[in-house]
């Protein structure tokens, strides 16, 4: 691993968000198991949308931006996109453990 002052041409930077990049997703997919197992947890589908709890996320990933440095609308952007479609999967799932209920 290098650091960016680290890297001395384009192949070395280009290596080192490559690797960032494969760890982003993995914890993406991380992230998606504990979405996949909350519909367990959840009673509606209202529960399963969250919608305040949505509105906090934003929020909080807009500050955590920001203390990166990073632009907070790009941010909360990129997480209102994702966690929409986990909250579809995550929908997805609940209606197949109520089905199974049934």
């Amino acid at each position: 691993m290098n650091t960016p002052d680290q890297c001395q041409n384009m192949a070395d930077i280009r290596a080192e968000i490559d690797r960032l990049d494969r760890q982003v997703i993995a914890l993406l997919g991380q992230r998606f198991a504990y979405v996949k197992t909350a519909a367990k947890f959840k009673t509606s589908e209202t529960a399963v949308k969250a919608p305040d709890r949505f509105q906090s996320m934003l929020q909080q990933r807009r500050v955590w931006a920001e203390a990166e440095g990073l632009n907070a609308d790009a941010i909360e952007a990129l997480y209102r996109d994702l966690v929409n479609h986990f909250i579809a999967e995550e929908m997805n799932h609940w209606h197949q453990s109520q089905t199974k209920q049934s």
